[in-house]
Formats: C-alpha cells, sequence, structure tokens
C-alpha cells in the first residue's frame, strides 16, 4: 500500500473549514468593536491589479490585470492569510506579501485606505478582511515574476494566475469557465464584488459569466458501417 495522502493537524485555513461554501454576512468597520465578534479569529486577503489593455492572443481586451494563487489545496484564493495575535490586518496583508509573492518589506504597502469589504462567518466564527491594492503594470509583472521565488513557493502557493476577465465566441470559455474552478472560502464572491466595485466589469456581464455553461457537443453515429 502507498504511503497515506492525507493528513490532519496541519495549521493551515483548512483546519478551521474555510473551504466549505457557506454565507458571509457584510460587516461594517464600527461593528466589529461589538462584542459578539471580540473573540473571532481573523483573516486578511488583498486583491493586486493593474491596468492593462494589451489584447490576450491578439483577439481579447483583459480590462485588467488581477492577480490570483493556487493554493497548496487546489483552491483559487488571493494572497494573504490569518491575522495573528497582535498584528492588524494590514500588518498580516503586509507580511503574507512578503512570505507569497516574494516582495520586499514596504514594495507594496497595504493601508487601512485600501480596505474594501470585512465579512463575518457566524458559523465560523471568522472575520475576513479583503483589501484592494492597484499598482503599475510593471510592479504587477514583477510581482507575478518574484513569486516564482518566494519562501512560499511549491509549499502553501502552488501557482499564479491572471484572471481571464473576457468571454470568448461560445460564450463560455474565458471568464466564465474561470469562475467554475474551486475557489476558497468566499473568494470566488470577493473577486466579483471587487470587479463590480472598481467598474472594471459591469454588473450584467458578471451575470452572464455566472449563468454561463459550456457546449454540449454530441457525435453522430457513424451510419455508414
Amino acid at each position: 500500500m502507498g504511503e497515506n495522502m492525507y493528513h490532519s493537524g496541519l495549521p493551515f485555513e483548512d483546519e478551521i473549514g474555510l473551504v466549505a461554501a457557506e454565507s458571509y454576512q457584510t460587516v461594517s468597520k464600527d461593528e466589529l468593536h461589538q462584542p459578539k465578534y471580540r473573540d473571532c479569529a481573523q483573516a486578511a486577503h488583498v486583491v493586486i491589479y493593474a491596468d492593462t489593455n494589451a489584447p490576450v492572443i491578439r483577439v481579447f481586451n483583459p480590462r485588467a490585470a488581477v492577480y490570483m494563487q493556487l493554493r497548496f489545496d487546489g483552491h483559487m484564493g488571493f494572497p494573504g492569510g490569518m491575522v495573528d495575535a497582535k498584528e492588524s490586518p494590514e500588518d498580516a496583508v503586509n507580511r503574507e506579501l512578503v512570505e507569497e509573492s516574494g516582495l520586499g518589506p514596504g514594495q507594496v504597502h497595504v493601508t487601512e485606505d485600501d480596505l474594501l469589504v470585512v465579512h463575518h462567518s457566524p458559523s465560523k466564527r471568522l472575520i475576513l478582511h479583503l483589501f484592494v491594492k492597484k499598482v503599475s503594470l510593471d510592479l504587477f509583472c514583477e510581482i507575478e515574476r518574484r513569486t516564482l521565488g518566494c519562501i512560499e513557493w511549491a509549499d502553501e502557493v502552488m501557482g499564479i494566475v491572471r484572471v481571464p476577465l473576457y468571454t470568448m465566441a461560445d460564450g463560455y470559455r474565458g471568464l466564465p469557465a474561470f469562475l467554475a474552478s474551486s475557489f476558497i472560502g468566499n473568494s470566488k464572491e470577493q473577486l466579483i464584488l471587487f470587479l463590480k466595485e472598481k467598474n472594471i466589469l459591469t454588473k450584467d456581464e458578471i451575470q452572464k459569466a455566472l449563468e454561463a455553461r459550456p457546449l454540449v457537443l454530441t457525435s453522430k453515429p457513424n451510419n455508414d458501417l
């Protein structure tokens, strides 16, 4: 029998159930001071993006370059992680950017002003902070390159992805197919909210992408046999 591929007791996000999809409630910054949130675990992630109109395969308008990662658990997600004791959410994101994206300290500095939304998972007693940081395209490309040499490469980070923000002629390939991927926690909902709030895609474009289904091709029987 081969070596057991399953392990328990890992100190990672999956131990508190981030893989399972559920409803997340939006929480204002003022509400975070309420007693019911005081003992919640906290996680913080960041969307890094840049403006670009360089066509993909000379045809498709990318709208923007948006950075996501393929995680160790096979799910897509944004760089970030759990907030350690005595850390602020911004401190945690900046630390994780060094660890997961290979950046030097302060090369991309996330502040409280970059906060987009805070979500609460009642069942997990978890607060999720999402930040957004716009960078130049040159710096974005450098972040992609540096990720390949970061300390978490091939450990917590298994790959990097630019989100395809276009839909191809069949109505499914591109963004609709990407949205059918496996996402950690509510990162899919975070991505959609980011695209809306930053006016990168319209609500109609996003809704069409969510509703799209792949074409099913059926082969005709060969009656010549």
